[in-house]
Formats: structure tokens, sequence, C-alpha cells
């Protein structure tokens, strides 16, 4: 068995968040790797007929490693990955018996236990030198570096309403008057779930201003505004939209301030 350089993770499932809490840290340590080889699971393949004839179909995770120029590579079979997949049994079987011996039952502990002993153990019993040893991982340039938050966050594709509002999942979202580009009614905006559960709304890699609303706005507001720009237009928006109400709570909020 080769040596394992890079610390295993355990994490609840192999869904998208834990995917790429690891191969953001794995890119920031060891750099982008040519090719990653990967079997048809479905966080990192569409597996519906579909996709077999609509290369548009992706997964956030090809979408990802697309971005960062990275190519996959999947095994048409579990047998097709040879040492991967006995690698992964030995890693299985020893790594239950190690954490089960030390009394340790939750994935927090049990990943700092891996880090500080289980690989080194491991290593000195299993590791092979290889017979090449050039890397063949590529530096991340600063500009990836900057981008690994935004490349590693689910991105979905949404449309703002004709009130400046966005709807995700079950949340709403309501464009600020000003923007650091001009949006117009009916435009494609990126919504981005970060790793850490923050939401950052973008039009063609600009990241907008906006404000979560607390809830369901009550009716959808045709404005008599074609855009939101970077410079504040002169326009009175209806009485129960919004931005009237942010101002009125922010005039409320001064005035409780003074009096107290």
């Amino acid at each position: 068995m080769r040596l394992v350089k890079l610390t295993p993770k355990l994490d609840k499932n192999e869904g998208i968040q834990g995917v790429f809490s690891f191969w953001k840290e794995y890119l920031i340590k060891k750099g982008k790797p040519k090719a990653i080889y990967l079997d048809k699971f479905s966080t990192y393949k569409i597996n519906h007929k579909n996709a077999v004839d609509n290369q548009e179909f992706k997964t956030q995770f090809q979408r990802a490693i697309q971005e960062l120029e990275i190519e996959v590579i999947f095994a048409h079979t579990p047998q097709a990955k040879g040492r991967v997949e006995r690698m992964n049994r030995t890693l299985q079987d020893r790594m239950v018996k190690e954490l089960r011996l030390v009394k340790i039952n939750n994935i927090e502990k049990a990943n700092k236990f891996i880090q500080k002993k289980f690989v080194l153990k491991f290593n000195q019993k299993f590791s092979v030198k290889p017979k090449k040893k050039p890397d063949l991982h590529r530096k991340l340039t600063s500009q990836e570096r900057k981008k690994l938050n935004n490349i590693f966050s689910i991105k979905n594709q949404r449309t703002v309403r004709n009130d400046f509002t966005i709807q995700y999942l079950n949340r709403h979202f309501q464009l600020d008057q000003t923007q650091p580009t001009t949006v117009f009614r009916k435009d494609p905006i990126t919504i981005e779930e970060h790793l850490d559960k923050s939401i950052q709304v973008c039009k063609k890699d600009i990241y907008l201003n906006f404000k979560e609303l607390p809830e369901k706005p009550v009716k959808e507001i045709d404005l008599k505004l074609a855009a939101i720009t970077p410079n504040k237009i002169q326009y009175i928006p209806p009485v129960n939209h919004p931005w009237r109400s942010f101002v009125i709570n922010q005039k409320q909020e001064k005035v409780k301030v003074f009096k107290n």
C-alpha cells in the first residue's frame, strides 16, 4: 500500500458539504491534482439517463472541479479502482477497531485521533515507497486561493422578481436599492451557499447587496422601476415595499437610542 499522505476525515455522510470541505482542505495542503479517480456516487455524477446525452447536467462537485481545471475520471466498476478499494477496506476494518480500543464514539474526537495517531501508525506498518517520486500536483494560483470559498459553495440559479426579491428554498432576499452593477428585473442571479452556511447573491461574479426578509412577502409588487444601479435612483417605492419598511425600522431604532 502507498503512504497515506493526507489525513482521512470522518463525516456523517458523503454529501456535498462533507466532500467540499475535504477537497478544499486537500487543495490548500497539496495543490491541484491533474486528475481525480472516483466512483459514480450521486454526489460526484448525475446517473440519470438524460445526463448521458446532455453534458450540461452536472453535479455541484463536477461544476466546482471543472472551475479548477481538474480532470475527473469515473471508475465503471468498484474493482477498477484496485488499490484504492483495498486500502478503503483496510481503513474501514482497522480504523473502527482502533477507535473502539480507545473508546472513541463521536466524529470530532475520532478525527483528532486519526490526525495525531492513527495515520502515523498506519504508515509505519503499511507504507511502500513509490517507484516514481515526482509530485504532479499544481500549486494554486493566488486568484484560485481567493476563490476557494466561492468555488466550493452550493450554487443555484434564480431570477430577480418584479419587486427585486429573490426566493431560495424557503428563504426570501430583498436586493438593496443601490448595487455595484446594474440589475434588471428578470435577470438571472446565482445564489451561493457557502460551507459556513452564509449566503451570497451574485450576478456574473459580482456580489450584490441584499437583506434577508424575516418572512415571505405578502404579495409580489410590480415596481415601476426598470433596474437598480450603482447610483441611487430618485424613486419612491410603494408603502408596503420592504425598501420603505427598512427605512422606517432604521428611524425607529435611532429614536429609541436617542430616548435612552
